[in-house]
């Protein structure tokens, strides 16, 4: 490896700290503080404790999605879409293609319910450590909400701008926040070496036998250190496997060392067990402490603007293959694929996230909400890697899946008990994104069987007659179609019923193909003067039809597409037609010159 390429590798490991493991790297803020909540923070339980947090980001982070999760792929990229993808071509039975596309949709949705609480938990901790700087110790939990909001409110109206030239620094600042983490850890750590004794997973074992009751309750808090550990996974395609994992040996360290300087800490400063975290740097740097706490303030910023372009991301892929509703899409980079912006998303989850704050008040409180989603977002991996892994006959690999799978699924039943004190929100707001993917691909089934098409060798035949009789309309028209062996009924209507054929018409077909990224694309002759055209882009591809046009030489005059009037007297059907009517048309999503626009309407009774 040349001079100049190892120094490009290195670069993308400090950009993996910003974009992956802002959200993981800020746990240790609240983490070690929530659990000992619930357990007094005696010497053998903050040994225990330890161990707990060490063998769950063991299990869970690094070898769940570190090891297994990261070694599948096709073309480098990662995420729940990716694993349906390759586990599909692998089932032969309907009724499992189902169930499988049935817990994409349930994981999707899991991971927007989990960004909602990521910022709000996160801001709104980092922001409490302004009771410690000397003069504010008596600021009111009102005046601290509306200092969250007010960070929130930024993140948030920032994002139409796009991230990309505030992303560089990510990296850099995210690397001196696992330095502090480490520095400070470190020094209590030195003070009491004997904490490494918790490295050893007995003491995670004692305290499970010893509280049978208590500890069932402990995992779901002791859970949170583990949140944001799916990015490793969901962001191998932006940054590579290889800057992935060397990120997260720095982190796994750094993380190490700050939690357990906390409890080496907690050793001699057992009194200060509700916010160990500021507490330590306040009493090691009380010079320093401000600075710290706007680091941690801009950690947690960083670890909330990754969770939020995620969900970008996956409902842009949600969208492109078809299960989600289009919605107007804002492309705020030229170069990063993944940088996007969408309005109606972004407000919905700003909204959600200040709901959260005000309803919860504490981020004590908001930890009873979270941790819900991340866990099930973790055991649907857990499932699918273990039966890809079953169907490559990788049995090694297998046994190992379905044992993380076991400890999340653990974790999952656990988190089961937030639900009365605040995790029904976590289930509440999930479910609004499952309900409008699975509305929305029946709605679809519903309003294409009721849209009867046209056999495509009728359809060819009386197109020969009609365009043999010569009244042709110059130019070149566009016809969108889904299907390569039906023709939809409103170019028929168009052609036949109106007499509209151009000299030139091509019928354009848009394929999402089970790749991640590239376009591939095909010119079929069907008849004199007429063609088809199939598009098929990867489903994280930024496709840009117009393009694809112009490479082949085709410059059209207008373009038509089906616009559907929906009727119907059930209610969900009536909420489908709604949801169809706000959203940007098929071709409108791909942003054609509207000037070239033309909807042909159709009445469909669903």
């Amino acid at each position: 490896m040349t001079f100049k390429e190892r120094i490009k590798s290195e670069m993308m490991v400090i950009k993996s700290l910003g974009v992956v493991y802002g959200d993981i790297g800020t746990s240790p803020i609240y983490t070690l503080g929530i659990v000992l909540l619930l357990i007094k923070p005696t010497h053998e339980a903050i040994f225990q404790i330890l161990s707990l947090i060490t063998w769950t980001l063991i299990l869970l982070v690094t070898v769940q999605y570190g090891w297994l999760a990261t070694s599948l792929s096709k073309r480098g990229e990662g995420g729940t879409v990716v694993l349906v993808q390759l586990l599909l071509p692998y089932l032969k039975q309907a009724k499992a293609v189902a169930i499988v596309s049935v817990l994409g949709f349930i994981g999707i949705s899991l991971l927007i319910g989990d960004g909602v609480i990521t910022p709000a938990i996160s801001i709104l901790s980092a922001v409490e450590g302004i009771a410690l700087i000397p003069g504010y110790e008596t600021t009111s939990k009102t005046l601290l909400l509306f200092i969250a909001t007010a960070v929130t409110f930024v993140l948030f109206i920032v994002q139409k701008r796009g991230i990309e030239k505030v992303a560089s620094a990510f990296g850099p600042v995210m690397v001196i926040w696992f330095f502090v983490l480490g520095l400070g850890g470190g020094y209590y750590v030195l003070q009491h070496l004997e904490i490494f004794k918790a490295l050893s997973p007995v003491y995670a074992y004692e305290f499970i036998a010893q509280h049978p009751g208590i500890s069932f309750i402990v995992l779901a808090d002791v859970l949170l250190c583990a949140t944001g550990g799916e990015a490793l996974y969901a962001d191998m395609g932006h940054m590579g496997r290889l800057p992935i994992l060397k990120g997260w040996l720095f982190a796994f360290f750094a993380l190490i060392l700050s939690y357990y300087g906390q409890g080496a800490f907690l050793l001699s400063h057992p009194k200060s067990a509700s916010s160990p975290f500021f507490e330590l740097y306040h009493t090691l740097v009380p010079s320093l402490y401000i600075p710290i706490l706007l680091l941690s303030i801009a950690a947690t910023v960083i670890a909330s603007q990754a969770m939020i372009s995620g969900i970008f991301s996956v409902l842009y892929q949600a969208m492109t293959t078809r299960i989600f509703p289009h919605f107007n899409v804002k492309y705020t980079s030229d170069e990063l694929r993944s940088q996007i912006y969408v309005g109606s998303v972004n407000w919905f989850l700003f909204f959600c996230v200040i709901f959260m704050l005000f309803t919860f008040k504490e981020s004590a409180k908001l930890a009873s909400a979270y941790g819900l989603s991340v866990a099930g977002a973790m055991s649907i991996t857990g499932i699918l890697m273990s039966m890809i892994f079953m169907f490559q006959k990788k049995y090694f690999k297998m046994s190992i899946a379905v044992v993380a799978t076991l400890v999340s699924l653990t974790f999952f039943v656990s988190c089961w008990l937030k639900i009365p004190n605040g995790g029904y929100w976590s289930l509440i707001i999930a479910s609004i994104p499952l309900f409008i993917v699975v509305l929305y691909t029946q709605g679809q089934k519903r309003l294409y069987t009721s849209l009867v098409p046209v056999d495509k060798d009728l359809f060819l035949t009386e197109y020969a007659q009609s365009y043999k009789q010569g009244n042709h309309i110059f130019g070149t028209a566009l016809f969108f179609a889904r299907r390569t062996d039906h023709i939809p009924a409103y170019i028929a209507k168009t052609m036949f019923q109106n007499g509209i054929i151009y000299d030139y018409n091509i019928i354009v077909i848009i394929q999402t193909s089970s790749e991640s990224y590239g376009i591939t694309s095909t010119m079929t002759p069907l008849g004199e003067a007429l063609d088809l055209l199939t598009i098929r882009p990867g489903y994280m591809e930024k496709l840009n039809v117009e393009t694809i046009l112009r490479e082949k030489h085709i410059n059209e005059r207008v373009i038509f597409y089906g616009d559907e009037e929906i009727v119907s007297s059930n209610i969900f059907w009536k909420i489908f037609a709604m949801i169809k009517s706000l959203s940007p048309t098929f071709v409108s999503f791909y942003n054609f010159p509207y000037e070239k626009l033309i909807g042909v309407a159709r009445r469909a009774e669903i």
